[in-house]
């Protein structure tokens, strides 16, 4: 079970720790637990009422209100607002609260809700991305464990591939052909698919490899494939060896194929690329990169 500071509950709420301080004073909101030296901590329970006393404030319902309410009426509330609502800060807490239950119908309904009114890009884009922002804030908080990482990692990769299936192939033969792959070493998957979407949804021909691919695969596969691009993401630390001799690696066995890179590590990071590699900082040049 986590532990929360009232400092951890303003960064994930957005409500000051002062505000939260009255509402357990005034309407015991909260009733946290203490230390022996009398400091005040939280549990999973008061994060789960704190976010929806949040969001149910932010659409208008009043505290005193709210602290009057039973849970079932509560969650009826708040399902109801999360479904028809698509101000950001409405989604971030629902979804966050999705994960910290480990609710998957309420997640889906809340993505699915976007998809009809946004479509799946912008959905990824405007809900997803920034919810996973907000995840590494839960990380560095110590505010979700694996399990629930893991939990809600698995419902968005099922939809990037539910998206990807349901987008036909190109039906062009001489359409751009993409390799995408993560090293060796590399694990997180979702922008990788996503990219794989984009790229499959704007008429290119994408082989996707996964995960944990090493160089001398790659090589065969070029081998048969003879892809115009190769994409891959670099966000963990290499254990092996350094970023740029691995960058260097790479353009060396593929001198004459583009290749492009992304991922916190090569941004973060002085690499040297040669003219045939070209290093996409961030979504958005990705994006302007399949435009061109």
């Amino acid at each position: 079970m986590a532990v929360y500071s009232i400092k951890d509950l303003e960064k994930l709420t957005g409500i000051k720790a002062h505000t939260i301080r009255i509402w357990e004073q005034r309407y015991g909101i909260l009733d946290p637990q203490r230390t022996k030296t009398n400091i005040r901590y939280y549990q999973d329970e008061d994060l789960k009422l704190i976010l929806n006393v949040a969001l149910l404030n932010k659409h208008g319902v009043k505290i005193s209100k709210i602290a009057k309410m039973q849970p079932r009426e509560m969650t009826e509330k708040i399902a109801a607002i999360s479904e028809i609502s698509l101000e950001d800060g409405t989604q971030l807490d629902a979804l966050t609260i999705s994960m910290i239950e480990m609710d998957e119908n309420k997640f889906d309904r809340i993505i699915n809700t976007n998809i009809d009114q946004l479509g799946f890009e912008r959905t990824m884009m405007e809900v997803i991305y920034p919810f996973l922002d907000k995840l590494s804030i839960l990380w560095l908080t110590g505010s979700i464990n694996p399990v629930q990482e893991n939990f809600i990692s698995y419902l968005i990769r099922q939809k990037i591939i539910s998206a990807i299936n349901a987008t036909p192939l190109t039906s062009q033969p001489k359409a751009p052909r993409f390799v995408l792959y993560l090293p060796e070493g590399e694990r997180q998957e979702l922008s990788l698919l996503f990219m794989h979407y984009l790229l499959k949804s704007r008429g290119k021909y994408v082989l996707y490899l996964g995960q944990d691919i090493s160089l001398p695969d790659l090589i065969d596969v070029h081998h048969i494939q003879k892809p115009d691009f190769i994409f891959t993401m670099i966000t963990e630390t290499f254990g092996q060896e350094p970023v740029q001799q691995y960058v260097d690696r790479l353009a060396a066995a593929f001198p004459t194929t583009q290749i492009l890179l992304s991922g916190y590590q090569i941004v973060a990071q002085p690499v040297s690329a040669p003219d045939h590699v070209t290093i996409l900082g961030s979504l958005d040049q990705m994006l302007n990169f399949i435009g061109k």
